[in-house]
């Protein structure tokens, strides 16, 4: 299913900017980012769980924040891309 990951990491201080740092880092390993804090994850809900619980382990749940957006599978059909940076296929290689 295709899960959109968000957060917003307060970086006020360097415990801050080392924590966005390592939610980017983390995001990265399971999908594409498409925004500066915004990643597109096509993972099952196994998968999506360990994600959640690795990034909340990082954040400061009363400085900082995670959405999931649960798309689907029939994704395809609810998402529009407009602008800079191309769309992307979603189900292609992942390249790390």
């Amino acid at each position: 299913m295709l899960v959109l990951i968000t957060y917003d990491v307060c970086t006020e201080d360097a415990a801050g900017k080392k924590r966005l740092r390592q939610v980017a880092k983390q995001c990265v390993n399971y999908g594409q980012r498409v925004q500066n804090s915004v990643f597109e994850c096509n993972v099952d809900a196994a998968l999506c769980k360990q994600i959640q619980h690795k990034l909340r382990s990082i954040i400061d749940e009363d400085r900082d924040s995670l959405r999931f957006y649960y798309i689907g599978n029939n994704y395809k059909t609810k998402v529009e891309h407009f602008g800079a940076k191309e769309s992307y296929d979603a189900e292609d290689v992942l390249m790390i």
